[in-house]
């Protein structure tokens, strides 16, 4: 039986590179699934995997889920009601936090304790943009996708968990930065697996295949 995977569209990023990653994943996993993108509430909170790309500043995309019609509330029964398994990608990751510091202080969906913050530019470029190696926690089974792989990151702000144990994965520009993160369903990952290549795809099939 097929399942189905809604990538979420609110006008932030390249949701066609995103969903050719995804069915590239399940193809090689030898998943059956049918991906979504879409911004209809009612395909949202009935899929039985979300995911939530997001390119940009934290304001404008949480303005963007805002604007499309009853997809927050589909997102929170899919996710928080239904239990179902939640991805975020990049600014989709920071949306978790309880606010973003970017422009002004914003709130998020709060789903994670914690905020986003900008990457204190001592000594390191910002953006930090590029290719980096990501370590995590081998108590994390989705970690073990991210441990000593090299995935590909463009942000300017980093999202700070309030609590060490909702840190699945760290990379390092100029210090630790906070790579991936989650609780019970819920994943998020700054860098961007569509652009990662067999790495990132590799973490989207752990994904698919994930029964938190």
């Amino acid at each position: 039986m097929s399942q189905s995977v809604a990538i979420i569209d609110y006008g932030s990023g390249n949701l066609r590179s995103v969903a050719r990653a995804f069915e590239r994943a399940a193809a090689e996993a030898g998943i059956a699934a049918t991906i979504h993108v879409t911004d209809k509430a009612d395909i949202i909170g009935a899929a039985d995997r979300v995911a939530l790309p997001g390119v940009g500043a934290f304001a404008a995309c949480m303005d963007g889920l805002k604007a499309r019609d009853g997809v927050i509330e589909a997102l929170e029964h899919a996710a928080l009601v239904r239990g179902r398994p939640f991805l975020g990608i990049c600014v989709g990751m920071q949306l978790l936090a309880e606010s973003g510091l970017e422009f002004g202080e914003h709130a998020g969906l709060g789903w994670i304790p914690g905020h986003v913050v900008p990457i204190d530019a001592a000594n390191v470029e910002i953006p930090h943009m590029g290719w980096n190696t990501v370590t995590g926690p081998a108590r994390r089974r989705i970690s073990k996708r991210l441990d000593g792989k090299s995935f590909y990151f463009a942000h300017s702000f980093h999202f700070e968990p309030e609590n060490d144990a909702h840190i699945y994965g760290v990379t390092n520009h100029g210090g630790d930065l906070v790579a991936a993160v989650g609780r019970d369903n819920l994943l998020g990952v700054q860098f961007h697996p569509e652009k990662s290549q067999s790495a990132g795809v590799n973490v989207i099939a752990g994904f698919l295949k994930w029964n938190p």
